[in-house]
């Protein structure tokens, strides 16, 4: 419902009343004006871009704090992790007003990130982090449109994983702590990332029919998906090397005291080896699991065997990794082609000569 009336002042009141019930009114010094801001209001209404005046003057300050409310229900560490990228979301737009934020200020945003030497993985985590934030708040009827899109994003970056050779997993595993072993082992034969080596308890490992399935990461929490409780086959002579002092053990990897071990503290011994052993200054525990990956690629794995070992949601993941490590199918396209090309002139040769 909508109207214009003179005031006695000589001021045209419009007024209009919200989907909500809630009346607004500006007074205006002609019908005209007042007519045109009023057809604005209903035409944004039709077009479903409509935003409560009040509304429209939130900060992206704000609105992360509204935000961030909502995601805390999510594990501790997913939303410490959104909370490192909304501080930054903060430094650079906290003070403007959401519907203020255009394409163009993303664009600049994430090129200065760039070039302050920020990885092209980590500004594209951001600029995906704030899309999303952006997303909730269209979704909310806080703005109308996500000035985030595909032509804002800077891009993840092509990296290809650094891939150990048996010999430098060996040194690794030589030159960490004694009790910090099996989380190496655990790494470059199966598979398992730092918070599930972590997290791993003896309960977890089938030492007699080798199989090892993760059930929580690091304290205790529970694994972020169905796909990383995929249970991994390892082999015999691998299980018997898990399985010494594990019946006086709670998890499989412990420290001399019969603690839990943190992520960090395999991570620093890790920083530590790879000094003495020569590797990588970038080298991280992490890149065993390319090494395992490179294992079952080179002893002939298909891509459906890889993605299942390395317990990837889709193998479309595991090509992004990984696909550069499988053989060159060169000569075998070629001699695909070569068969066919081959009985075509042996068929024309017989035709002749019958």
């Amino acid at each position: 419902m909508a109207s214009i009336a003179k005031r006695t002042d000589g001021q045209w009141r419009a007024r209009y009343r919200d989907a909500a019930g809630k009346e607004h009114a500006r007074h205006f010094p002609r019908k005209v004006d007042a007519q045109q801001w009023l057809d604005t209001v209903t035409s944004s209404v039709v077009t479903g871009s409509y935003l409560d005046p009040k509304t429209a003057r939130t900060t992206v300050g704000q609105w992360c704090d509204t935000w961030l409310e909502g995601y805390g229900t999510r594990r501790a560490s997913t939303v410490r992790q959104a909370e490192v990228h909304v501080a930054k979301i903060r430094d650079a737009f906290g003070g403007m007003r959401l519907s203020a934020v255009k394409p163009s200020h993303v664009k600049a945003w994430t090129a200065k990130l760039k070039a302050g030497g920020a990885a092209d993985s980590y500004v594209y985590a951001l600029h995906s982090r704030l899309s999303q934030i952006m997303a909730d708040a269209v979704h909310d009827g806080v703005i109308a449109r996500n000035p985030c899109s595909r032509r804002t994003s800077p891009g993840a970056g092509k990296q290809r994983p650094y891939v150990a050779t048996t010999e430098q997993v060996w040194a690794l595993h030589d030159a960490v702590p004694d009790h910090l072993r099996p989380a190496v082992l655990l790494g470059a034969f199966a598979g398992l990332r730092t918070a599930e080596v972590c997290g791993l308890r003896v309960v977890d490992v089938d030492f007699m029919r080798g199989i090892v399935t993760p059930t929580v990461q690091y304290p205790a929490e529970p694994l972020k998906s169905d796909a990383s409780r995929t249970p991994v086959p390892i082999p015999q002579a691998l299980a018997l090397e898990l399985a010494e002092g594990a019946a006086e053990r709670t998890w499989v990897v412990e420290t001399p005291l019969g603690e839990q071990v943190g992520p960090w503290q395999v991570d620093r011994a890790v920083r530590a080896a790879r000094v003495a052993v020569g590797m990588p200054t970038g080298f991280r525990f992490h890149d065993l699991r390319h090494y395992f990956a490179s294992l079952l690629i080179a002893s002939g794995a298909d891509v459906k065997i890889v993605q299942a070992r390395l317990r990837h949601a889709s193998a479309t993941t595991t090509l992004n990794t990984y696909a550069h490590l499988w053989p060159d199918s060169e000569e075998s396209t070629r001699a695909a082609v070569d068969l066919v090309l081959t009985a075509r002139a042996d068929s024309l040769r017989t035709r002749r000569t019958s």
